[in-house]
């Protein structure tokens, strides 16, 4: 599982990240929600090491992502913010490189490169550079390099920004088809991608967290039943409770 303590970033006196614990266990697929400036990303880049955090631990799958980070990352994939990569190179070199960073050598390595090509439907760009590729194809770049190595669990920030409406469908049906045997984590505006491959949701604001439940139990905190009511709801603060951790 993903074991998260008393987690925090600060950088002086602002608190990106403020003290924050939670678990994900294998098989759900964890929204989490925010606002603009929320910390959202700052939480995806502490749980994969790409940040060090002021206080607290991350645990991945037993390892302490600060104290064992190669043991950890090893069992991550992760899709950053803006899917960034080499734009100098060829999807194939690039996915290439990707696996030999990974360690994939053999019968292995030419099974795992096969799918993610498959699945991300990047046959048709393999020799293309990556800096003249559509958004949308950077993102499945972005997407194939984090499934690459076939890992335990799958951080994932925007997955389908960019994306048209099929490109969407597919990633999040693809999504919803590696559920069973992952750990997944989605960082996301888009409400209608929580409804669509969430089990929990996660709502922060201000580097809190305000809320944890599934969708549908979020939902029916709403007169009209809508995830979209209730995240503007709890991020607006209309209890002050709320209100007050929003703007501390």
């Amino acid at each position: 599982m993903i074991e998260i303590s008393h987690l925090s970033k600060r950088y002086g006196p602002l608190k990106a990240v403020d003290d924050i614990s939670f678990n994900v266990e294998p098989g759900e697929v964890l929204g989490f929600l925010g606002p603009n400036g929320a910390g959202k990303s700052t939480t995806m880049k502490l749980i994969t090491g790409f940040l060090a955090p002021t206080s607290g631990t991350v645990r991945v799958c037993g390892h302490d992502v600060q104290a064992e980070p190669l043991a950890a990352k090893s069992r991550m994939g992760y899709l950053p913010e803006g899917a960034p990569s080499y734009g100098e190179m060829s999807v194939r070199a690039f996915l290439e490189f990707i696996a030999d960073v990974r360690g994939l050598s053999g019968d292995r390595r030419r099974s795992r490169l096969d799918d993610v090509i498959a699945r991300l439907g990047l046959a048709s760009v393999l020799e293309q550079v990556i800096e003249t590729l559509s958004k949308g194809y950077k993102r499945r770049v972005g997407l194939a390099q984090a499934l690459v190595h076939d890992p335990q669990v799958l951080i994932l920030d925007e997955p389908t920004d960019g994306l048209d409406p099929n490109q969407k469908h597919d990633v999040r049906e693809l999504i919803n088809a590696m559920s069973k045997d992952k750990i997944i984590v989605i960082s996301t505006h888009i409400l209608e991608e929580v409804d669509a491959v969430c089990s929990r949701a996660i709502i922060i604001a201000a580097g809190r967290i305000l809320a944890d439940e599934t969708p549908k139990a979020l939902a029916r905190r709403a007169p009209s039943g809508r995830l979209d009511d209730v995240f503007r709801q709890i991020t607006l603060g209309a209890k002050p409770a709320v209100r007050e951790a929003v703007n501390a």
